[in-house]
């Protein structure tokens, strides 16, 4: 069997020029769409009402974990690490991040943190 000695041309590649087609990198972005229906407008009774969900800011719901912290928080004397993670079933770090997040951030309540002589720290709400 014979090979063929007849060579097949590369293919050479041009380049684009940016006049003929514009880099796909330069193209404006696709229009955004449009809400469908009747704009939230307060002088439109047909306009959906916004209702907002209730925020823990307001008030923790009666019985929930956040309200047993609050309750605990609010005691003359406090509440210790222990107390907190028996009263909610979390681990320390969450108990942490909630006082500080959700308590101190959100809710805008200045935690008081002390240490004990045994060593044991003690956070408190003055209310």
């Amino acid at each position: 069997m014979k090979s063929s000695t007849s060579e097949v041309p590369a293919r050479t590649r041009t380049p684009r020029s940016t006049e003929e087609s514009p880099s796909p990198n330069l193209a404006a972005p696709p229009k955004r769409r449009t809400r469908i229906g009747p704009k939230a407008d307060p002088d439109n009774p047909r306009a959906p009402a916004k209702v907002q969900p209730p925020s823990i800011t307001d008030h923790p719901r009666r019985g929930s974990k956040a309200a047993k912290v609050l309750a605990l928080l609010k005691r003359p004397q406090g509440a210790s690490l222990k107390d907190l993670l028996k009263a909610t079933g979390w681990q320390p770090h969450s108990v942490r991040g909630f006082l500080s997040g959700t308590v101190a951030g959100k809710m805008g309540l200045k935690v008081h943190s002390s240490k004990t002589e045994s060593g044991e720290r003690r956070y408190a709400v003055k209310a």
